[in-house]
């Protein structure tokens, strides 16, 4: 591909690229680039929101350049203040290391594992001398010595410039010396690439990470190198259509997260966000956005129609196009027809000795309460079904109960199975 259609791609959904020119310098040199992107292990899953940096970097590996998944096991126990207003909780190492073992599992689904297109690293191999594969096998380590030079190429004055670090402290909320370091350590990450590569020409991250990339730059500058070229993209919202997509918040959709669920996610999504989804979680071409957008504004098309075919592309690259279709299918039976699913948990029953069964606990057993409070707040919103009726009494005779299909909002569903007698309870 030449230059013009590799930025083509390359630019689709970004932000910002700084600089294109330098961007165009480096691709007219026609050797493979080395593109890095770094994903702290905070969390065991990824979902969608992750993978708009991963999709990224396979539109990389698909014009032939040296992908570098960059496992940030040491800045992760120091946390990414990238748009926090609070100080984030300490993980312990065991906890990140526990993270770490999950991710390039998940990145194979959209990655290219190709030798020379795809390689994986720690930041704990340069920070901490010895990564989960090296630990032990006397790597350099990042000694006091090293600290001293590093926190010497960047000023205090510069690092709280920085417009969520400026927030904080105008509302006189902590910020921790470890915060402060957190832009160096990963900037310090693109100086121990481009020593052991020669150049780290390209960094990858989202619209909040903008701060931290542009340290990178400086900080080759400084160490003699370089400066990579800076690339962000869009921070994808959650299901809610406001907040990041974020697993804390319950408004993710996981990678690894069940066809059926995957769907029904999706289809929650507000329609204003249906186009973004499209351009930053799938590869349909621009040309056909265009023509969806234009039919969207025009109503020439059913928005619920257009969902549903973003959701089937997407559950199709995490499953297949055939889970996929049945996962459409079994959506539109259950939420369209207010039918029951084909497939569903079973439940078995467990009556007391008079015949009753307790729902409160029925809801925390079937798994679809964490707690009674919580159960109890389900029954008392109305929020529960059975046999397709609403709910309200916390008990009901067992007769009624077997074989029926308990219901909790609009896509957890339970069969009740055969009776259990508890013992009667002494008064």
């Amino acid at each position: 591909m030449d230059i013009a259609g590799s930025l083509q791609l390359i630019q689709r959904g970004c932000v910002e690229v700084i600089t294109e020119a330098e961007l165009k310098q480096k691709l007219a040199t026609r050797r493979p680039l080395i593109v890095k992107a770094g994903f702290d292990p905070t969390a065991p899953d990824l979902h969608l929101g992750h993978t708009v940096l991963l999709r990224k970097l396979r539109h990389f590996q698909d014009l032939g350049h040296h992908v570098i998944f960059l496992i940030g096991d040491a800045t992760a126990l120091v946390g990414d203040p990238s748009g926090q207003t609070q100080t984030r909780p300490q993980l312990s190492w065991d906890e990140v290391r526990k993270n770490s073992d999950t991710y390039f599992l998940q990145v194979k689904k959209l990655l290219l594992a190709t030798p020379g297109l795809l390689e994986r690293r720690y930041n704990s191999e340069w920070f901490l001398g010895a990564s989960p594969q090296l630990r032990g096998s006397g790597v350099e380590k990042f000694d006091f010595p090293k600290l001293v030079q590093l926190t010497s190429k960047y000023t205090v004055a510069r690092l709280i410039e920085r417009d969520d670090f400026a927030k904080r402290l105008k509302a006189r909320k902590s910020l921790s010396m470890l915060e402060l370091l957190y832009p160096l350590m990963q900037g310090y990450d693109s100086v121990k690439l481009a020593e052991q590569y020669g150049h780290c020409d390209v960094e990858l991250g989202g619209s909040d990470q903008t701060f931290n990339l542009l340290v990178g730059r400086e900080l080759l500058r400084e160490y003699g190198h370089e400066p990579q070229v800076v690339l962000t993209m869009p921070l994808l919202e959650g299901l809610d259509g406001v907040h990041k997509m974020s697993k804390s918040l319950g408004n993710h959709v996981g990678i690894q997260e069940p066809p059926d669920e995957m769907f029904g996610k999706l289809m929650s999504i507000p329609d204003s966000l249906m186009l973004k989804y499209y351009t930053l979680l799938t590869d349909i071409e621009e040309t056909t956005l265009k023509v969806l957008e234009s039919k969207l504004r025009k109503r020439q098309v059913n928005p619920r129609d257009v969902k549903a075919d973003l959701a089937t592309t997407i559950v199709s690259l995490y499953h297949s196009a055939e889970v996929a279709a049945k996962a459409k299918q079994e959506f539109f039976k259950v939420f369209s027809r207010r039918e029951h699913p084909t497939e569903m948990p079973t439940v078995a029953l467990t009556a007391d000795a008079d015949g009753q069964v307790d729902v409160v606990d029925l809801l925390v057993q079937a798994g679809l309460a964490k707690t009674k409070n919580a159960a109890r707040r389900l029954l008392k919103q109305g929020g529960v079904k059975l046999n397709q009726q609403s709910l309200s009494s916390a008990v009901i005779p067992v007769a009624k109960a077997r074989g029926a299909i308990l219901q909790v909002g609009t896509r957890h569903f339970r069969k009740l199975a055969e009776t259990h007698t508890a013992t009667s309870k002494t008064s």
